[in-house]
């Protein structure tokens, strides 16, 4: 796990002295500077963006640091990352996730009172799927399927959607000669 202190990144590329994340344009210079980070991480490393030093965070701000950030690890870009948000004081986290809802995006948080939570939007089937990995630790189709009882298939499709919203992370594993896909929480 990498982690990112935000207000460093603030304090190094505005120079200004706030610790306010606010205007697209700031927003744009701290996602530039991310970006560079996240170009130098290897594949399959969980980023963690920490808030924790940040005071307010305006939607524009949210939108163009968070949401962008997401759709574009989404779509690719980055290769195979993950990205978590920590230290989120409740202002922070209503306007990341309204951001976050208007782009149909979602992504695992940490509130400053140490509860984990997804923030943005998701069905809820797939919340139930990914709360139950987030109990597990890791889970199979095969386990997914016993413990919600659902066909293989539909077990199988959920935990894919999760992996490809970069909310899971999947690893392969050999078990009784064949190959199984693990499914893992991030955070």
């Amino acid at each position: 796990m990498s982690t990112y202190d935000l207000y460093e990144f603030l304090r190094e590329e505005l120079k200004n002295g706030s610790s306010d994340l606010v205007t697209r344009q700031s927003g744009q210079l701290i996602r530039d500077r991310i970006e560079r980070e996240i170009e130098k991480e290897k594949n399959g490393v969980v980023i963690t963006l920490d808030f924790s030093s940040i005071g307010i965070i305006d939607f524009s701000c949210a939108d163009e640091v968070v949401a962008k950030l997401v759709s574009r690890l989404l779509s690719g870009e980055y290769g195979d990352k993950y990205i978590v948000l920590t230290g989120l004081n409740e202002n922070q986290r209503e306007n990341i996730e309204v951001a976050l809802e208007r782009k149909a995006l979602a992504v695992m948080a940490g509130v400053r009172n140490g509860k984990k939570l997804l923030i943005g939007s998701l069905n809820n089937y797939l919340k139930e799927t990914l709360d139950s990995i987030q109990k597990r630790d890791r889970i199979t189709a095969k386990e997914l399927s016993g413990a919600m009882k659902l066909e293989m298939n539909t077990s199988g499709t959920r935990l894919l959607n999760l992996h490809k919203k970069r909310l899971v992370k999947r690893m392969e594993e050999i078990r009784n000669g064949g190959r199984v896909w693990i499914y893992e929480k991030i955070y």
